[in-house]
């Protein structure tokens, strides 16, 4: 097995590997999975998953259900897994969660941006991690070229200037302040078209999702922030 078998496992579902790395012990790979000689990182970038997404029988149901894209990723991966005799989790499902951040960087070159998701310097921020797949067998991954963090030679750094309610700072990201902003006519541009900091940023800006499904991404967040605060004590 090699990578170009899990490509070609991945055709047509609009997912795409997103690299992988030899796991040690202190990568806290689930003991459930048994012996994992090589941990795959699948994702999508741009609108290619969204595509396939928006036509399945999950998205229809979106509206009574707020975990349609889980659901989805699950039905798919849980496939292609299958087909390759290997097992798979995912980045939902806990607590507790698996580290996908830190496999995320040992399998690909992506770098912490200064709003807090990962920056690739193709894909830019418009992209995300789906799931892993766990393969016993241990194969030989190709070397990956050096790649500079693209943050550290943009000097303005304009997603920390663009949000109209400052939500993010060097010092971090004030979730409160921008589900407030959400929830406003102001708000708007940002569920629409999604996050004005995100669209800021120079980098992959060719792969930035299209209308819709910035809006189902940006009404997602918002819903599920909204669910926690009502669970939080004293609210």
């Amino acid at each position: 097995m090699d990578l170009k078998d899990i490509e070609k496992a991945l055709w047509g579902t609009g997912l795409i590997s997103r690299g992988g790395f030899h796991p040690g012990p202190d990568d806290l790979i689930p003991e459930a999975a048994g012996d994992v000689g090589t941990v795959v990182v699948v994702g999508n970038a741009g609108e290619a998953m969204w595509q396939v997404f928006s036509a399945s029988a999950e998205y229809a149901r979106r509206d009574r259900d707020d975990h349609t894209l889980n659901a989805w990723t699950e039905r798919v991966l849980s496939d292609v897994a299958a087909a390759l005799g290997a097992r798979v989790v995912f980045p939902f499902g806990g607590p507790p969660y698996h580290p996908f951040q830190r496999w995320a960087q040992k399998a690909d070159s992506v770098f912490a941006s200064p709003i807090g998701p990962l920056i690739h310097p193709v894909y830019g921020l418009w992209h995300a991690y789906r799931g892993a797949l766990l393969i016993a067998e241990r194969f030989d991954l190709p070397a990956r070229a050096p790649v500079a963090n693209p943050c550290e030679s943009c000097p303005d750094r304009p997603c920390l200037t663009t949000c109209p309610v400052d939500a993010f700072s060097e010092q971090g990201y004030a979730v409160p302040r921008c589900v407030a902003h959400l929830q406003t006519a102001e708000g708007a541009d940002c569920i629409e078209a999604h996050c004005r900091a995100r669209r800021a940023c120079p980098v992959g800006r060719t792969y930035q999702y299209v209308a819709e499904q910035a809006a189902f991404h940006q009404n997602h967040f918002l819903r599920a922030r909204l669910a926690a605060a009502n669970e939080e004590p004293g609210f």
